[in-house]
């Protein structure tokens, strides 16, 4: 009996033992697991995103793309594009095809297969593919002396317009150099209709001058819209592209489209009597974010929803009286129906969180990409028996496990008074209410952009990298930034790194008044227009600041005008005068320049530049770097070019180069407040 005893006893031991070791191992481990919460820049490098989808004719199946980053520690190179189709029936997804990247992915009429654009081993050009619905190998399709850049299938599954580069004489050099003739030689893209029916198809091009951008096929297929740019030089795309319809049978010009400035869709009435743009107001407006409609016979496209305080950004035809809008308000995005009148308008998913990025519609069914606080773009579906768009896809389930630092939305007014400022701000993870934090202030470019209440994550956003390293991040929608209809976005025009750059300021005041920034840690950091905020807020507004990163910024507005690839832009929807008018003039676009007001700085500046930029030259970046290292030698400084890279980095290498650099960067100066640390080490590497 004793000997029982203490048997049992001892098996309660050992069960307790076992008990209290394996909660201590469950904490410990738990522990380790919050430790490691929050997103890493190792950990962005390998989110994939859905950035395209199609759906079928039946509403049945959507194909859809997933980009998906190369590992920057084995090889420095794009992101590769994936196909992937769902069966929207059962919600079974599966990939579809990876052995080359692609795009222009769409269901082909009439057929139960998939088309897209792609170049595989042993193709001379960027070919035409089409996949079996069902299973089976990729076949090319069609393909052209030159890449096929767009293509447009007819209703009859048969006929394609497609776009390519003109075919041009190789220049005959007689010394054993070849220069470069700067913007001269540049092949126009021509347009072609051709029948991927037939075995060895004939191209005929249609018969417009200059570059072709955009083709529509009208419902019965007897003709064209294209937009067509006189050259096929970024200026004239931006702000000079006309709509002309097409004959399909003579492939000549029957009508003439009187548009004017920014152009970013053409879609066909379903009777082929009318045309939608989604197009600027005028030749002054930023961006094309506004519906017009004209007659398919020609004329001037008549604006409707004038007074509409938000910017439309996809439209489509769904009845003779019925056009579907995605549309951005402020920091949210919508979805609904206007008549080509402009009255009647309803939403179908109101403004909300959900940032609804494209649609597609077919067989009572809408699928959206979209993307929110919590995860990138992923695949939604919206049927007539559901309120708000089902997630059909989780490209990155590990997401899921990630902690995220809480986001919300802030309102501020301007010092001026005329405008309520909308932002955005990520607290660090396990924010307490009444700490004082360093922020970092993420600024965006356009200056025709802004943030929406979506995934704010990027190689050179901060957003959930930031949060987790104990920063706060904001992303003020200044003046001049899209979303808040035509008076905001007309109101920064003419008053470069003026009001528009002064409200960031009330941003950053604002957080400081309610008790989050921390005075002596704001830091600042964005690209382009962002880039220039980023110098500006480093020279005339130095004293606020503690620490700067400056992407392919603007620091000389006079050399900006003769470097830049679209003057022409500059001047109509941003600046609204020429600078050699008189010399008043001259003299205030200096004063607009960050190198002028270099002797104020004391703010530690990053300048990062991709060496083949021609939107913003890397000219602009040097000159900054050679003004503070001559006039203000003391102020922290270092200037990086990216070999390769433009106007914003690409390749995946460089991406990570980028963002383990800005941390260096704000880990040094603006997490500590000391703008006067020693610069960092010009090496990095991951943490």
């Amino acid at each position: 009996m004793t000997e029982r005893k203490f048997t049992e006893h001892s098996h309660n031991s050992h069960r307790m033992f076992i008990s209290v070791l394996t909660t201590f191992l469950f904490l410990l481990f738990s522990s380790l697991a919050v430790a490691q919460q929050g997103l890493t820049p190792e950990d962005v490098t390998k989110i994939k995103t859905v950035t395209g989808a199609a759906i079928s004719d039946d509403g049945n199946y959507a194909a859809y793309t997933i980009s998906v980053p190369a590992d920057p520690n084995e090889e420095n190179r794009p992101n590769r594009t994936e196909l992937h189709v769902l069966n929207i029936e059962t919600g079974e997804t599966r990939p579809y095809y990876s052995k080359s990247s692609i795009g222009g992915v769409t269901f082909r009429p009439d057929h139960e297969s998939i088309t897209f654009l792609t170049t595989r081993e042993g193709d001379d050009t960027r070919s035409l593919y089409e996949l079996p619905l069902h299973g089976g190998e990729a076949v090319k399709l069609f393909s052209y002396k030159k890449n096929i850049i767009t293509y447009d299938w007819a209703g009859d599954g048969n006929h394609i317009a497609i776009t390519a580069h003109e075919e041009l004489p190789e220049p005959e050099s007689k010394l054993p150099y070849e220069p470069e003739i700067f913007e001269e030689n540049i092949p126009n893209h021509h347009a072609f209709i051709t029948n991927a029916g037939h075995t060895d198809p004939e191209s005929h091009r249609i018969q417009v001058d200059g570059t072709v951008y955009m083709m529509q096929w009208s419902p019965d297929d007897s003709k064209l819209a294209v937009s067509v740019a006189p050259t096929p030089h970024i200026d004239d795309y931006y702000m000079f592209q006309q709509v002309f319809v097409v004959d399909t049978q003579t492939r000549e010009i029957v009508a003439e489209i009187n548009n004017e400035g920014k152009i970013g869709q053409v879609e066909w009435s379903p009777d082929g009597d009318r045309l939608a743009l989604r197009t600027g107001q005028d030749i002054h407006d930023p961006i094309d974010g506004r519906i017009l409609i004209v007659n398919a016979r020609g004329g001037v496209p008549r604006i409707i929803d004038r007074d509409f305080e938000g910017k439309y950004e996809q439209i489509a035809w769904t009845g003779s009286n019925t056009i579907h809008f995605l549309a951005s308000e402020g920091v949210k995005r919508s979805f609904g129906t206007i008549q080509p009148d402009g009255s009647n308008k309803q939403y179908i998913v109101e403004p909300g969180n959900l940032i609804l990025g494209t649609f597609d519609q077919a067989g009572n069914r809408t699928l959206f990409t979209a993307n929110s606080r919590s995860h990138p773009n992923e695949l939604y579906v919206l049927g007539n028996q559901h309120q708000q768009p089902e997630r059909m896809t989780t490209t990155n389930p590990w997401l899921e496990d990630v902690q995220m630092g809480n986001q919300d939305v802030v309102r501020y007014t301007t010092r001026d008074g005329e405008f309520e400022i909308e932002g955005i701000i990520i607290y660090p993870l396990d924010y307490t209410e009444g700490d004082r934090i360093p922020v970092i202030t993420m600024v965006h470019g356009g200056p025709e952009a802004h943030y929406s209440n979506g995934w704010l994550t990027a190689y050179q956003i901060p957003g959930q990298m930031a949060a987790a390293k104990g920063y706060a991040v904001f992303y003020p929608n200044y003046r001049g930034s899209t979303g808040r209809g035509i008076e905001f976005i007309y109101s920064s025009q003419g008053d470069l790194a003026g009001k528009e750059f002064d409200d960031i300021v009330d941003g950053v005041d604002y957080l400081i008044d309610q008790g989050i920034a921390d005075p002596d840690r704001i830091g600042v950091t964005g690209g382009s227009y962002g880039g220039y905020a980023s110098a500006w807020m480093s020279t005339y507004y130095s004293e606020r600041f503690a620490a700067s990163v400056m992407f392919v910024g603007i620091s000389n507005n006079l050399s900006k005008w003769g470097t830049s690839d679209i003057p022409e832009e500059l001047y109509l929807v941003h600046s609204r005068e020429r600078m050699w008018e008189s010399d008043d003039k001259w003299m205030d676009y200096l004063r607009r320049s960050p190198i002028y007001w270099v002797d104020r700085a004391e703010t530690p500046i990053l300048i990062l530049h991709g060496s083949e930029d021609t939107r913003v030259h890397p000219g602009q970046s040097l000159e900054l770097y050679r003004h503070l290292k001559v006039r203000k030698p003391e102020v922290p400084l270092r200037l990086v070019f990216y070999p390769g890279e433009g106007h914003g980095n690409v390749n995946s290498t460089a991406r990570y180069d980028y963002t383990l650099r800005m941390f260096q960067w704000f880990d040094t100066y603006l997490k500590t407040g000391d703008t006067e640390a020693e610069i960092p080490h010009w090496e990095v590497a991951p943490e």
